[in-house]
């Protein structure tokens, strides 16, 4: 508890994932289960305010836009329908630990 993690303003693109606790953050405090994307060239502190545990992600802006659809996320259109006819046909690996297969939504 009051541990500081000091984020500077390097990357572009930051966030904050809180996985327990809560922490402050720019005067603002955020609890677990929280994503909490950072202002672009601002630095700024983590701050526990409670026993905490937290992840850091970001990096360099994406050099285009993304497509989102279900579970697939890609650079281009004709990637996600190759990933549909891929997933259709059986020919992701399975995922550790499980049995049961979840079809393509309609």
């Amino acid at each position: 508890m009051g541990a500081v993690a000091p984020i500077d303003a390097a990357q572009e693109e930051r966030a904050v994932y809180i996985s327990s606790g809560a922490v402050e953050i720019s005067g603002d405090i955020f609890e677990a289960g929280r994503l909490v994307v950072l202002k672009p060239g601002a630095a700024v502190a983590v701050r526990a305010t409670v026993p905490a545990r937290f992840a850091l992600v970001g990096g360099e802006t994406a050099d285009g836009p993304r497509y989102i659809w279900w579970n697939f996320v890609s650079a281009s259109r004709e990637r996600i329908e190759q990933a549909k006819a891929d997933w259709a046909a059986g020919r992701f690996a399975p995922v550790p630990g499980e049995t049961e297969f979840i079809p393509l939504p309609e």
